[in-house]
Parts: C-alpha cells; structure tokens; sequence
C-alpha cells in the first residue's frame, strides 16, 4: 500500500484522468519571455517526467495591457500558437499534462498602459491604472476568450483563468477596487459578472472536453475584501459558468500579511479551502506552503480539498512526486520558502530559479555530464555540500571534510531562527542525499594540504569568521558573537544592543525577541499577523489587526550606515522581517558611531562629526558586524603550487548568502 494513497489517488475529471492529485501551480519563471522554446519545453517536461498530475504555466497575458510588465508572453499571433506547441508536445511526449494560465494584471501591471474597473492605482505600482468603460470591458472579455482558444489550439490540456491575487478579474470583486455604478459594479451580483462571463465565454470557445480552472480569492487579507457569502456565491456562479476544479487564491499582492515565505506556517491556509468543501460539486484545489508528501496527504486526509498545488516545491525538486511514489521522500530536495531565487529574482525581472537547486530554469545550460574525476571537498556548508552532490552527479569520486562533527556549516545556526524551521529539514535533506551519491565524510577534523595533494580537483568552502570592528571594551563580559548566542552557548540579558544590521543581524533579533516559534503554532501565528476567520470578519482581516506576543527581551538593532535597517534584505520578504521585529518592539536605529563599550551598556555618537554621544543601556550587546572569508587552507594550498577552487564565503564573505553559495559551487562543479 503506499504511503500517500491520498495524494497519488487519480482524479476523473469525466472526459480526462489526472493520475495523482498533484498540481504544479503557477510560477513565472521569466522563461517565456526569453523566446528561447527549447529551454521553456525542457524546464515542464522535466516536471512531467517527475510525476506530477497537472502543471499550469507561468501567467500568460491576453493583451498589451494585462501583461504583469511590457512584453510580457502570450499568445498573440499564429507563431506564439506554434512557439507553444513545442513546449505542450515536449510535456506530453514526458507522460504530463499542462494548462496554461491567463492573468489579466488589472492595475497590477507595470505598464502606464494598464486597465481597471475604476481608477484606483495599486499601492505596489506607480501607475495609476484607466477606467475602462464598457466597450472596454467587452474587449478584455474578448481577449481573455481569445487567449483560451488559442491555448487549445496550442495543444494545452486546460486554461487556468487568473481571478485572485489581487488581478483584474479579483479587482471588479471588492468595493477596494470596484467603485462602479453601473451593470460592472455596485451589488455583489454585478462585481461578479465579470469573471462569470469570462469563465462561461471561455468553456463556449474550448468545448466540453477541456480542462478550465478557475483560481479564486478564497481569503484576500486586505480591507473591504470578500465576504465569505461572496466567496460561495462566486465559487458556485463559476461551476454553474463552466469551470472543471477550482484553485486557490490566497492573499492580494498589496497585503501586509505574509502567505508563502518561510515563516507562514505549512499549510497555513488550508483551513479556508475546507470550509468551501461541499459548497460546489466540481473539485477544489488547496495552496499555500505545501512542501511535503506527509503534508499533501494529511491535508487531503483531513478533508480539506480534492488535490494539492505546489508550485515552488517543483522548482526545489522536479521530481517530487515520484520520489513519493517510490518511498524516497527524504531525497526530496526541500522549497525552504525563502523566495531568494525565485520571487525575489521574479520582481528584479530576473529568470526565476531556487536556492537549493540552480538548475531550475536553466535545465538547457547547467548541465552535469559524467567525468571520473576525484574531488576532494573542505566544507559542509551549503556551499560544499551543493559542489559535493553536482560533482557524485557527475559521477565523480567525492569526499568532503569538515572540522564539526555534522554537516550544515552555518545552516545550523540558521535553523535555531524563529521563522526559519524549514532549515532543519534542508540539513536533513542534504544527510540522507550525500550518504545516497556515496560521498565520503571526513568530520570532525581539519583538513590539510597533505590531505588534499592526491585529488584531481581541490574546492575550498571554508566559508567566513566574524568580522572584528575594532571597538573600545568588546572583549568584555558582556559583549557575545551571534555564533555564541545562535549556538545556545550563551544567554543574552533582558536588554541587548544588537551591532550590525544585516541579514544576520534581524536573525538575531527575532531569536532574542521570541518564545515558542509561531511558525510552528498556526493559531499564533494567525493571531500574531491579524488574520481572522472570513465567515467572521471581511477579507479575513481582523478588526483589532496583529497580536504579537510579549517579546522576551528589548532589543536595539544598530548599523553604521544611515540607511534604512534591512535595505538589503530579500526584495519580497524583507518588508516581513522589519514588520515583525516592529511589532515585538525591536528599536531600529542607523547612522551610528560605535565609540565603546563599558559595564553600562554601548556607548554611540551620530553622523560625520560623532555627534550626540549617548549611552544605550543595555545587558548585553552582541557583534552581527560583518564576516571575512575563512582561507587559510586555500592561501596554504595556493604557496604549495597545489591549484584550488574557493567558493562561498570563503570567495565572498559580503553577507551569508546561501544562494550564492549553492549556485557557484554547482556551477563550479558543472565547469571543471
């Protein structure tokens, strides 16, 4: 029997069977946009041959000015049909199925050109959108069912019809955004008819035997959302219009209230999927930090919808679902939700990757062939372990030493961060994937240039020591390193002076400020960030807004630079890690001079001419001032004539950055 019958139980759909109950969600990837076919058919056919049901594609515009940015893809001419038709035929030649997305973008689009139901410009874009009126309307419509008829023809199995998220068609939905008066607006049963008439033009031009989804807002996290009355009235008007499965849509783009990144809970909004099951006959689908076969099943058997998406999942591991189906799920490379490579590289116009695996949107050009090499390895950090599993891919003979007693390296600190719990099963993954390749460990001593002389190729990732900012009276008793205070081998006061504002820095402010993790307590963490039931409270929103817990300590952050503290945190989710310091009290403070350190606490002053000296009093002030690379090894190595490849932090020291890490030494590895 196995051991997810929930999730690889097949779904008849009528005239077409889906062969688990897996959807690849949508993602833009930045790959259509590249005009490159072979690359864009290679990254879904390699999700189809990893097992999953139904995959749906990135957000294909159905017009100039529904594109989420100017040339944005779709399908717009007779050679966008056959550009298409590649990438369906590479999908179904893998055993998978695809639909393809239609996203009007609404005021949403980064375009001056951009449309709404009311002119009312989106605080996440500087465009102040144009009222469309009612030829307008009927054009969009028009377009929407045109984009859906050439997706058939283009050999898809199903459109998805975009309506949640905050897009167009969830635009007409609120009174947030829908201030009409007129057949388009003002009742519920008008704001409605919009996304109806789309979904019931659609299944006309598409017939009865194809795939239509309709995504829609189950909970939008924002002022004058939906009711949940509106929510079921939608989700039936849509089945009656014609829809196959519905998707779920959770969160607009504007909200303050954080759906996908790390620290949401897994399966965090599941619960609002559930209360929709029995509402409507077709199947519902559930989203939203779903990372794990275990998690998929116990969400389908706990009956809160008929089928699960993944979307970043399928970047992390392609081939997710058949490890399931083979019993091999701790050899699932883990999505950690820290949208790094992938959102964050979406919103910077990049192509869309992943943290733990590079080769995400670049199949075609990162490629591993065999080679008998030997590769010795310094370093079981993430750098060395991602050149460690490339080079056992390659077929290379690979050992790796590290002076712990366990792999990790500094993700082992990272993992102890409230919020950051997915590092735990990111260390567990890269254990049972290095004893998989056969690699051979050497821990719990240093590596020499001895060791290293007989291999064919030497990586050094050493990775970084902490950086020494050379301040008066920081060898005193009361001033700790972040690795003692991550490390759990030193407790910090209740009053702690935290010096460098960095990634590392608001890790360590969220570690001190924080008791039981609400990451790993749904009901707290629903509490903290003000989400409330929608049956209760419109758009799920509560009225009294976050409810933190009582922070165990006060704390101050500090940073030389003037700037504001976390700059340069990730592009999606730094505006969460300063929200939640703000709401456990944390002070923030920029541009200062650390002048000492005595028994009373960090002694600072202000700006070019060390102004305003002040006292901060604190317990304990901890050093986050920055890393240097740790290349002692290398620089011997190097003296000795013995050639070497430095990675990590050990090449660049400027921040942690596990991404960068990953990718260099995979990349490094593919090079040699």
């Amino acid at each position: 029997m196995s051991t997810y019958p929930h999730l690889l139980e097949p779904l008849d759909l009528g005239f077409t069977t889906l062969k688990n109950r897996v959807l690849m969600g949508s993602m833009h990837t930045g790959l259509e946009e590249t005009r490159d076919w072979n690359r864009v058919a290679e990254f879904y056919a390699e999700r189809a041959r990893g097992g999953v049901a139904l995959m749906v594609t990135g957000g294909m515009a159905p017009n100039a000015e529904g594109g989420v940015f100017p040339g944005a893809a779709g399908l717009f001419s007779d050679q966008d049909i056959a550009n298409h038709k590649i990438v369906t035929d590479r999908v179904h030649d893998a055993g998978g199925k695809i639909a393809m997305q239609i996203l009007h973008a609404g005021r949403y689009a980064y375009s001056k050109e951009c449309v709404a139901p009311s002119a009312v410009k989106s605080p996440i874009s500087p465009f102040p959108p144009t009222e469309l009126d009612e030829d307008g309307i009927k054009q969009q419509i028009n377009d929407m069912v045109t984009a859906a008829s050439r997706a058939k023809d283009a050999g898809y199995d199903g459109v998805e019809v975009m309506g949640s998220e905050g897009y167009f068609l969830n635009q007409f939905l609120v009174t947030h955004t829908n201030k009409r008066e007129d057949r388009w607006g003002g009742s519920y049963e008008n704001r409605m008819r919009l996304p109806v008439e789309v979904v019931r033009r659609v299944r006309e031009v598409v017939g009865p035997e194809f795939i239509v989804i309709y995504r829609l807002s189950m909970i939008d996290l924002i002022p004058n959302g939906s009711t949940w009355e509106e929510v079921v009235t939608l989700a039936k008007a849509i089945e009656a219009a014609g829809a196959n499965i519905l998707n779920t849509g959770i969160g607009w783009h504007e909200a303050r209230i954080p759906t996908i990144a790390t620290s949401v809970p897994r399966r965090a909004f599941t619960w609002v999927t559930k209360k929709l099951m029995g509402e409507v006959n077709i199947p519902i689908i559930t989203s939203n930090r779903i990372n794990t076969p275990q998690v998929g099943e116990d969400v389908l058997a706990d009956g809160c919808a008929d089928m699960v998406s993944m979307a970043r999942p399928f970047l992390a591991d392609p081939h997710f679902v058949a490890k399931a189906e083979a019993g091999d799920a701790a050899l699932i490379a883990p999505c950690i939700a820290c949208n790094q490579a992938c959102l964050d590289h979406t919103f910077s116009m990049k192509i869309a990757s992943c943290l733990v695996n590079p080769k995400a949107a670049h199949e075609t050009e990162l490629v591993l062939s065999l080679s008998t090499k030997s590769v010795g390895i310094v370093g079981a950090g993430p750098a060395g372990l991602a050149s460690a599993l490339a080079a056992a891919e390659r077929g290379m003979n690979v050992t790796v030493f590290d002076r712990a007693n366990d792999i990790g390296g500094q993700l082992n600190m990272a993992k102890q961060v409230p919020g950051k719990e997915e590092f735990w099963g990111l260390v567990d993954y890269y254990r049972a994937a290095v004893a998989k390749a056969g690699i051979t460990l050497k821990l719990g001593a240093d590596a020499t240039a001895d060791d290293l002389k007989s291999f064919d190729e030497v990586i050094i990732a050493t990775g970084v020591s902490p950086r020494d900012p050379q301040i008066e009276g920081q060898d005193g008793a009361n001033v700790l390193s972040y690795i003692d205070v991550l490390r759990g081998k030193a407790d910090a006061g209740k009053r702690v002076a935290i010096i460098g504002a960095g990634g590392i820095g608001f890790d360590v402010a969220e570690y001190l400020v924080t008791g039981e993790s609400p990451t790993e307590n749904l009901e707290e963490w629903l509490e903290e960030w003000g989400v409330g039931d929608p049956s209760e409270t419109r758009g799920g929103v509560r009225p009294e807004g976050p409810q933190p817990d009582v922070p165990l300590r006060e704390v101050t952050l500090l940073q030389r630079k003037a700037t504001k503290l976390g700059k340069g945190l990730g592009k999606t989710t730094g505006w969460i890690h300063r929200a939640t310091l703000k709401m456990k009290g944390v002070t923030m403070i920029g541009g200062v001079n650390y002048e000492r350190i005595d028994e009373n606490g960090l002694h600072v002053s202000f700006g070019e001419a060390r102004e305003n000296p002040t006292l901060i009093e604190v317990d304990t002030i901890v050093m986050c001032a920055g890393q240097v690379p740790q290349r002692t090894l290398a620089d011997e190595l190097e003296a000795a004539g013995k050639l070497c490849h430095v990675i990590g932090g050990a090449d660049v020291a400027a921040e942690l950055d596990a991404k960068r890490a990953i990718d260099q030494g995979t990349r490094l590895v593919a090079s040699l």
